[in-house]
């Protein structure tokens, strides 16, 4: 197995799960608590992702970065290199692509807290910023340990999105799942079978965690 196209893709998913917490979370929680009605044109946007082709995503996302674009041209101003065929890229690529998948379920978590909660929490003194940390973020944490989960095995099995951004650059773009396609290519089933193993073994623990935590959520907020 390639040891080192696997940490690579540990090393991506991680740093794509935190910066979906991080920028993911407010997000999901104007996804599940606002009313507006425009809403609908936001939560389209992000669930975009897993109806469009990866191999066409990751050609929009290449084009957004390259060094004809604005932002590639900004980017590259600002630090001296380019994203394209980067680990920086990727996690640019990733981030959009495994976005649905950590955003829906804290999106639905957030919106099943009942607003009294936030009510009893603001008229005992509480900010907006405390309420959410103390009281918000506990209720919604099934729902935030489930996008993230999610998230983070979405992003280490992902390839075409990785390979249209990427390319397949060892020890830098060349992740777990592109290993895999070259080892079939190159008729090494043996290694691509013994990889492709665990990540089916990965895959079946993700899952069984996921459910758990629904059944836990559902658990918390019986139906009414």
């Amino acid at each position: 197995m390639d040891a080192q196209a696997l940490w690579l893709s540990v090393r991506l998913a991680a740093a794509t799960t935190v910066a979906l917490l991080v920028l993911g979370t407010p997000l999901a929680y104007w996804l599940g608590r606002s009313a507006r009605r425009w809403k609908v044109l936001v939560e389209a946007v992000v669930a975009l992702p897993l109806v469009l082709p990866p191999t066409v995503l990751g050609f929009y996302v290449l084009v957004a970065i390259s060094p004809r674009s604005p932002i590639g041209r900004w980017y590259e101003a600002l630090t001296g290199s380019r994203l394209p065929f980067t680990f920086r890229g990727l996690l640019v690529a990733s981030f959009l692509y495994s976005l649905p998948f950590a955003v829906q379920p804290m999106a639905v978590a957030f919106g099943q807290i009942e607003r009294r909660m936030l009510e009893a929490s603001w008229t005992l003194g509480e900010g907006r910023l405390g309420t959410f940390v103390r009281t918000v973020l506990p209720l919604a944490l099934p729902g935030v340990v489930t996008g993230a989960v999610l998230a983070f095995a979405h992003t280490l099995g992902e390839f075409g999105v990785v390979l249209m951004v990427g390319g397949n650059v060892p020890g830098e773009t060349r992740t777990i799942s592109i290993s895999i396609y070259d080892h079939v290519q190159a008729l090494d089933y043996g290694a691509a079978r013994e990889t492709a193993a665990v990540l089916l073994a990965f895959s079946f623990v993700v899952l069984a965690i996921t459910y758990a935590l629904q059944r836990r959520a559902w658990a918390v907020w019986p139906a009414r």
